[in-house]
């Protein structure tokens, strides 16, 4: 019983503590084997204090033993990504540079995490200063994919998504601002979603009124999902863009009942995708009519979204990492001196450009949200890709002119503004996970995870695990 407690729901497990039906601790230790059996193969976490979490765990136990009030998350065990940081645990950013930096303090969504009662296990790998959608660094290497382990689970939030995938953790958190909680959720065959920004509040913040970065939760699961943003979700007078909504927990079960749905499976002949995941997500509009929906033939008008992505990113890459590149150019990977060299070479008029186009961008999707309830697109145009390629040269047979262009499934979403989510999908005949990208309205967070719910509910595409977690030995995966 204690390894099948991994394979449990966050939500299930919660119940479990609550109840005092299994301790915190025998919970703990039922992951932190799975970590020492799986992690070596995965390379998902790569920092570990594994007696601070069992202290942690004890205490856990000792305040529901006592009656204490405890928070939604207690008891569980998480993972947190290694950009975000956290008190008395390195935080590296995979950087040469921040190899042995340990912060003083949590940031918010660590510090909300802990009040809420999980347990930290340990960080999950990123890439290189968190840039890119393939996770690897030359300080702790790649992150494989549980499904292939020879190839990329993603990225930045690549660490996180494989070790959810294989159950060594709970519930992990992420960011995103081309597709970090998305892409490697696609990849690994779990959840990430990213709500519109403002519903999590990032403190401390450098640029705390930019809106292409959001944090956000990740798991097996859209109600474990729910349950994680139910403890990170709320406004903070230091982060200006944050609001104060209804309780995240509570989104609707009423699906695609009567909505209006498009499904664009290349937004609008914007982008190329691998036929292999158009023909997994085909389905998709027969499923949506069965469950009550209306397919409509939509796509919002994305023109603008590139310019927008493109510029503020570069741009918020030169305020951040700028003079790092200028310090240390040998230590920084070339993918990002490139980016951050392109921003130094941005004018005011090409920023002011670009903040236009930002507006315009945002009133073509209210007008497209007018007309049509929900967004249905791939998550990402490949598939996961060798785990030594550091991107893919092409999508389709279209070359790729650089390391950013074949995210744009997520990027352009992410220039929107609006909630998206990446739900399992299906899998290809090879058994890699396909994730379909769930996108609403600004500020439609909650009946985006209803949707979603519904979603994998009918299909039930997340029950399916990794072959190999049921294997002897796991090198054989």
């Amino acid at each position: 019983m204690s390894d099948e407690l991994c394979e449990l729901t966050a939500t299930e497990q919660s119940s479990l503590v609550q109840k005092r039906e299994v301790s915190a601790v025998e919970l703990l230790e039922a992951h932190l084997r799975r970590i020492d059996r799986l992690n070596p193969v995965l390379n998902a976490i790569v920092t570990r204090d594994d007696e601070g979490a069992r202290a942690s765990a004890r205490e856990a136990d000792r305040m529901l033993a006592a009656g204490d009030p405890v928070g939604p998350l207690h008891g569980l065990p998480v993972a947190h990504k290694d950009t975000h940081e956290t008190a008395g645990m390195r935080t590296t950013w995979g950087s040469p540079l921040r190899r042995d930096y340990v912060p003083r303090d949590d940031e918010l969504i660590i510090a909300r995490l802990r009040t809420a009662g999980a347990i930290r296990v340990g960080k999950t790998n990123v890439p290189e200063w968190g840039a890119g959608s393939h996770t690897f660094n030359p300080v702790f290497g790649p992150t494989r994919n549980p499904w292939d382990t020879s190839r990329s689970a993603g990225g930045s939030s690549g660490g996180a998504a494989a070790a959810l995938a294989t159950g060594m953790v709970a519930l992990a958190e992420g960011s995103d601002m081309g597709g970090s909680l998305r892409n490697p959720a696609a990849f690994c065959n779990v959840v990430g979603f990213r709500p519109t920004p403002g519903r999590v509040p990032t403190v401390p913040a450098a640029l705390p009124w930019q809106t292409l970065v959001v944090q956000g939760p990740m798991g097996r699961t859209v109600s474990d999902v729910a349950l994680m943003l139910s403890a990170i979700a709320g406004p903070d007078p230091r982060a200006p863009l944050s609001r104060l909504d209804p309780e995240p927990a509570c989104h609707s079960r009423d699906g695609f009942r009567g909505l209006r749905v498009a499904w664009a499976p290349d937004l609008g002949g914007r982008i190329p995708v691998d036929r292999t995941i158009t023909e997994v997500l085909a389905p998709a509009a027969d499923l949506v009519e069965e469950l009550g929906g209306v397919l409509v033939d939509a796509c919002p008008d994305l023109s603008g979204a590139d310019e927008t992505f493109d510029v503020l990113r570069a741009w918020q890459q030169a305020v951040l990492l700028g003079d790092l590149v200028r310090e240390h150019p040998e230590q920084v990977k070339e993918t990002v001196r490139w980016n951050v060299e392109r921003g130094f070479r941005l004018t005011g008029e090409d920023i002011g450009r670009a903040e236009v186009a930002h507006g315009r961008l945002h009133r073509q999707v209210l007008a497209f949200f007018d007309e049509v309830d929900v967004l249905l697109a791939p998550t990402t145009q490949v598939l996961p890709f060798d785990v030594d390629l550091e991107y893919p040269a092409e999508v389709d047979g279209r070359p790729m002119s650089t390391y950013l262009e074949w995210m744009r499934s997520c990027s352009l979403i992410s220039a929107t503004g609006c909630p998206a989510v990446s739900v399992p999908g299906g899998f290809t005949a090879e058994g890699l996970p396909v994730g379909l990208q769930i996108v609403g309205a600004p500020h439609a967070d909650l009946q985006v995870l209803g949707i979603a719910q519904v979603w994998e509910e009918k299909t039930g595409h997340h029950t399916r695990r990794p072959s190999c977690l049921s294997d002897d030995d796991f090198l054989t995966c």
